[in-house]
């Protein structure tokens, strides 16, 4: 049996769930309480659930992901929400200096089982301070995994692998993506361990993540009007990578064209470009491209915001010319 619901619904009824079924899971961050959560992911929870376990936050990044790390050492399992990526920087010394490192410093004693939660990405005219796309940063950090959902299913099932890992993870939610809707099932068990192919194809394998893959599959269904038969390869786990199934899927289309809505100066682009080139070099019938971000602060403009971004047309160009 299916049913019709967006990717934020989705994402609340995991949270919901998890809040349902085991005490130990509490929700902490700014307006997620009485507001119902910045994107109303929480709406209704402070009424269910009590103030105990939906607990608003002063405007103080790195005091509230220091307190779910205090919280996650002392046994919890809290999930913290960050409004956006870009604020997540005031916690990048909680998150990157302590959560990260606290199992390793303390030689396996210790661990930090913390979810924190974060608005990513643009393409909603909320100019440069809320539209930026960071999760190549978090991605190179050891100690952390780092997950981007990116459709409806992994909305609804990542955050109880996620929840039940260990370590901290980080889960990067695409503002775009939030009012997307799509036929749900009754399953919705998914692994924090594997990319996914979207599409399958034979001439090209185009590999993204996040707010990309909509536009990806878009331009999917564009080469195979032309006659071009593209395979949409969805990471969704940044870190670790899913090298192995990366390389199949160049080795099987021989090109290869990467879509990061990170700039392409030192991006997660970049580096799963240099995997494939370390594991797949001879397997290429051409060079693997690329399709980023402009490289500039995400403008607030409407036409300016679109030319800066990954788009479909730009892919399909991108992909064309490896057939040049």
């Amino acid at each position: 049996m299916t049913k019709k619901i967006s990717y934020r619904e989705a994402m609340r009824e995991a949270m919901h769930e998890a809040l349902k079924n085991d005490p130990r899971v509490f929700l902490m961050g700014e307006d997620v309480g009485c507001y119902g959560g910045t994107y109303a992911f929480s709406k209704g929870f402070l009424d269910e659930f009590g103030p105990e376990r939906i607990r608003d936050t002063p405007l103080s990044e790195l005091g509230f992901v220091g307190a779910g790390i205090g919280a996650a050492l002392g046994g919890l399992r809290p999930i913290v929400e960050v409004m956006t990526v870009n604020f997540s920087l005031l916690a990048l010394d909680q998150i990157v200096n302590s959560a990260a490192l606290y199992r390793h410093m303390s030689g396996g004693q210790f661990s930090v089982p913390l979810v924190i939660r974060m608005c990513t990405g643009a393409g909603r005219q909320l100019a440069a301070q809320h539209s930026h796309s960071l999760e190549g940063w978090y991605a190179h950090i050891p100690g952390i995994k780092v997950l981007a959902p990116a459709t409806i299913e992994d909305a609804r099932g990542m955050l109880a692998p996620a929840l039940a890992d260990p370590d901290p993870v980080v889960i990067f939610e695409h503002g775009g993506l939030f009012n997307v809707e799509g036929e749900m099932g009754d399953s919705w068990e998914v692994d924090i361990t594997s990319a996914k192919v979207r599409r399958a194809g034979k001439d090209v394998a185009i590999i993204t993540h996040g707010g990309s893959l909509p536009k990806a599959l878009a331009a999917a269904e564009q080469l195979a009007a032309a006659g071009i038969e593209a395979e949409v390869l969805d990471l969704r786990v940044l870190r670790p990578l899913d090298t192995a199934t990366i390389v199949a899927s160049v080795a099987k289309c021989r090109r290869a064209v990467v879509v990061d809505e990170g700039w392409k100066s030192g991006s997660l682009a970049a580096e799963v470009m240099a995997r494939i080139m370390e594991n797949a070099f001879y397997e290429l019938d051409a060079p693997v491209a690329r399709v980023c971000s402009a490289e500039v602060p995400i403008p607030y403009a409407k036409h300016l915001e679109d030319a800066a971004l990954p788009q479909p047309d730009k892919i399909v160009a991108a992909v064309k010319g490896l057939f040049a």
